[in-house]
This record gives C-alpha cells, sequence and structure tokens, in this order.
C-alpha cells in the first residue's frame, strides 16, 4: 500500500503519520468514535506527544477513486482548516495527514490533530454531568450566545459548513475569562461566494442544522434567544415573525425529506 504525507507539523509526526495504521490499532489509542466508515480517538505518540487521530475508510474501489479525485476527508480537513485559521476562527490545529492508496484507489486517510483537552461538546458542556450545570440559566444563556457570535463570524468571513450541528461545536472556558468555541469535523467547510459574507438561504440552513440538535436541551424561549443573539440583536417584530417563518419552512422541508428517505429505507 503506498503512503502520502500531505502535511506534518515535525519530523516525529510525520513518522507518527507513516505509521498512523499501526497505531490506531495499538494499545495507545483510546476510540471515542466508530461509526461507519470512521473510527476516531485520542493517541499518545512516544516522542511526538498526545494527539486526536481520525481515520476515513474508502469501502469500495470505486469510491476509492472518486474520494481521489474529489480529494481525501484529510485533504479537505487541511483546507477546512487553512479557511478557518485566515478567518480568526478557533479549531483544533492539524498536526499532521496522510492517505493510504492501493491499486490506484484512495484506501483509508488519517488525520492527526490537537486534542481539545478542555473543551467538550456543546451539550456536554453546558449540561454537565446529569445535566447539573443547565439548571444555571444565566451560564446557559453566556454559552449560547457566544457561540452565535462565533457562527455569526463564520459566515461574515464567506465560510459555512455541511453539518452545523452541536457535536460539531466545541466549547471551553467559565463565566469569567469567557468561552471559546471550536469548529471542528473540518472536510465539511465551504467558500462558496470568495470573501463576500454567505447568502441568508445557507445561514437559515446551518442554523436550521444546528436547532434541530441543540433542541435536544435548549427550550424554544432559550432557541429563539440563540437566533437573536445570531442576528446582533432582536429585529422588528415583522421582521423577526418573516425570519422565524422562513427558518420553519426550512425546518419543515427538512423533516419531510429526511422522512421520506426513512420510509424509502424501511
Amino acid at each position: 500500500m503506498r503512503t502520502v504525507v500531505l502535511h506534518a507539523r515535525s519530523p516525529a509526526w510525520r513518522a507518527a503519520a507513516l505509521r498512523a495504521a499501526e497505531l490506531i490499532k495499538g494499545p495507545d489509542f483510546r476510540p471515542l468514535k466508530a461509526e461507519g466508515r470512521t473510527l476516531a480517538g485520542f493517541i499518545d505518540v512516544p516522542g511526538a506527544g498526545r494527539a486526536f487521530l481520525k481515520r476515513v475508510e474508502s469501502p469500495s474501489w470505486r469510491r476509492g477513486i472518486a474520494e481521489r479525485a474529489r480529494g481525501s476527508r484529510a485533504a479537505r480537513a487541511l483546507k477546512g482548516a487553512a479557511m478557518l485559521k485566515a478567518a480568526g476562527l478557533a479549531h483544533p490545529e492539524p498536526i499532521a495527514a496522510v492517505e493510504a492508496y492501493h491499486a490506484g484507489a484512495l484506501r483509508y486517510c488519517y488525520l492527526i490533530s490537537e486534542p481539545l483537552d478542555r473543551a467538550e461538546s456543546l451539550s456536554r458542556f453546558a449540561l454537565g454531568p446529569r445535566g447539573i450545570r443547565g439548571r444555571d440559566v444565566r451560564r446557559l444563556r453566556c454559552i449560547s450566545h457566544a457561540v452565535a457570535g462565533q457562527v455569526r463570524r463564520l459566515h461574515e468571513s464567506g465560510l459555512y459548513t455541511r453539518d452545523l450541528q452541536e457535536t460539531n461545536v466545541m466549547v471551553e472556558g467559565d463565566n469569567l475569562t469567557g468561552y471559546r468555541v471550536y469548529f471542528i469535523d473540518l472536510e465539511d467547510f465551504r467558500r462558496p461566494g470568495g470573501k463576500r459574507p454567505v447568502s441568508w438561504e445557507r445561514r437559515m440552513l446551518n442554523l436550521v442544522h444546528l436547532d434541530r440538535s441543540i433542541g435536544r436541551f435548549l427550550c424554544r424561549a432559550a432557541r429563539l434567544d440563540f437566533l437573536y443573539a445570531y442576528l446582533g440583536g432582536r429585529p422588528a417584530r415583522g421582521d423577526s415573525r418573516r425570519i422565524v417563518a422562513e427558518i420553519l419552512a426550512m425546518k419543515s422541508q427538512i423533516d419531510r425529506r429526511k422522512a421520506r428517505g426513512g420510509a424509502k429505507k424501511s
């Protein structure tokens, strides 16, 4: 199998990237996610340090050829990280990235990135163990506003993501020092209109996808407050009703599409 190193922060991490297939099967790898084609978790590499290691597998030769032409997830993650860095948005910095090919097709790609040890996914950070921290309404509102502000910065920078949900947003900090919001799953970020702000339709799509996931732990009033924070303040009543109606219509459309997809699978 032929391997290609796309990026390495140092010679030690380059050597680790070339051994990624071995490391992900070793005792120093602690998996956090194993879904479909993706395996990801923390790794301690002697002589290099601690990192987050993610592997994505191509399920077939044909898919591997398509992924090679499109660019592997590791390659797209490097591009996403570069765009977020240029916009001054927090994200896990890539440490190394490697692709593995067989018979001309992409077989695996590996991305090694900063572990973000002090950050947690939005819901876990907001709620805490057994939802205890979620009872602090003021703290919850501060976190919500911090996330809303960073999503607005993302869009105003001309960037959007194809998968904005709470599990792809991580937060660290507190009420005294402030909250730092990280965007992860870097391969999903795009710049559709150059440096121009993202279109309203794409903004709504991101907001709807995020609303669908935060709806598990935020009430309707809190989600509406998040929207107003994203908008930079509560708009006039007529504008507010129009915006909410547009978002609800898009949400219903997505729900119907997902329901049809589930019916077809069954």
